[in-house]
């Protein structure tokens, strides 16, 4: 037990003091910060201003038209052009339009309007063209509403009329579907990134002391188990201390975020956008059964991929092969969890949260959404049971094959001889 310990210590020291480890360390909040506050910024500034110049050739689009749609978006701007479209497609550039859209004579607002061409001379993208489409619908919903004798109080009616609707927890009035659905997201890609990074750490590491023959030593005086089950707790406490310190650093932007968005801004939405999303789920459950599903799926998986590296020699191609099948069970949770998540409650959804090898990713997007309403306590009780049976069989497994294959060179096995090595005595 105590070389254990001693192994799991070095594997964490070794690896907290690498500078690969600090700087993921800072770079993520830091990303998580532009993520929160740069997106909007970055897609405000890119948006295209238009001038868009109108051929009216049917009467319908009048110059007060065009101005008061003009008031509801300033960005991009429709102006009423009198000129002909064969004189106009010469001299529209050179006027300061960046393209013109031509009105038919014979349009009728009983029969509808067909598609319009944008003319102009540059290719734009449908996020530019799209306000100006949005733009044109509403003139020509104005334009049927006065022809149909439609005022003003009965145009407000029409414009609220939709019903839109919002799922209600009647156990928990807090529980709004939009947040979970967004933290589900979060949750599971999170994991998804987790179990194949560390994992595929615990293989490199593997690797390389088998390669440069450190294994032979650390094996003359230590069992094979106990090497594999070092490395793979001692960074399994890497990874969950790098996300407490995540964790830490996401709270402490968001409290100062927090305080400084009360002068109102952009900041103040943010913020107000990531508080409404923490105060509509459980973030206590929420947390503690990340902590737990990461541990226990990166016992689960590194376990496995302990076992691939102590077969893999000096060839890397031989990591990717041998590797694969692993790498795709965590590529299968994580297409799982999309329906998963559009309906949490559905038998793919629960039984893909209780299977060992994608409960970590599918149970994690289906927690937000409420326990045990939505997660009943026996599915997430059967879940971690069965992911803890999971872990201790793959260890188990997993040390055989290592047992073997960490003092094994200058053969390529496969996952025949593999499998002979598991279940030999």
């Amino acid at each position: 037990m105590n070389k254990t310990i001693l192994i799991i210590k070095r594997e964490f020291l070794t690896r907290v003091r690498k500078r690969t480890f600090i700087i993921g360390t800072i770079l993520f909040p830091l990303l998580y910060l532009a993520l929160i506050f740069g997106t909007g910024y970055i897609a405000d500034k890119s948006r295209e201003s238009l001038s868009v110049a109108v051929i009216d050739k049917s009467g319908y689009f009048t110059e007060a038209l065009l101005e008061k749609a003009n008031q509801g978006d300033t960005l991009n701007k429709l102006t009423l052009v009198k000129l002909p479209e064969v004189i106009f497609k010469d001299i529209y550039d050179s006027l300061g339009y960046n393209g013109y859209v031509v009105i038919p004579g014979n349009t009728n607002w009983k029969e509808g309007l067909d598609s319009l061409a944008f003319n102009t001379n540059k290719t734009y993208g449908i996020g530019a063209t799209s306000p100006i489409e949005r733009k044109l619908n509403r003139l020509w919903d104005e334009i049927k509403n006065d022809s149909l004798g439609i005022d003003s109080s009965k145009k407000q009616i029409l414009a609220t009329s939709d019903i839109s609707l919002k799922v209600l927890n009647i156990k928990n009035r807090a529980a709004d579907s939009q947040s979970a659905t967004v933290i589900g997201y979060v949750c599971g890609f999170l994991m998804y990134l987790i179990l194949l990074l560390y994992g595929s750490q615990v293989m490199m590491g593997v690797t390389e002391e088998k390669t440069s023959r450190i294994a032979e030593v650390v094996v003359s005086s230590v069992k094979p188990f106990q090497l594999m089950l070092g490395k793979i707790i001692g960074i399994g406490m890497v990874a969950l201390t790098q996300f407490l310190i995540w964790i830490a650093c996401i709270f402490l932007i968001y409290n100062v975020g927090k305080f400084s968005g009360n002068n109102g801004g952009a900041m103040a939405d943010a913020v107000g956008s990531v508080q409404k999303v923490f105060t509509s789920v459980n973030i206590l459950v929420v947390v503690s059964c990340f902590i737990f599903y990461m541990l226990a799926g990166f016992f689960f998986y590194s376990s496995l991929y302990a076992a691939i590296g102590s077969a893999i020699n000096e060839d890397m191609r031989e990591a990717q092969s041998l590797s694969f099948p692993i790498t795709m069970l965590v590529i299968f949770s994580i297409a799982l969890m999309t329906p998963a998540i559009s309906n949490p409650s559905s038998p793919i959804a629960v039984w893909t949260s209780i299977i060992p090898f994608s409960s970590p990713i599918v149970m994690m997007a289906r927690i937000p959404f409420g326990v045990p309403n939505t997660v009943p306590l026996w599915q997430l009780g059967l879940s971690m049971a069965f992911l803890v049976a999971g872990f201790m069989f793959t260890t188990w497994f997993a040390a055989r094959i290592y047992r073997t294959g960490i003092l094994m060179y200058g053969k390529k096995p496969s996952w025949k001889e593999m499998m002979k090595w598991a279940f030999r005595k």
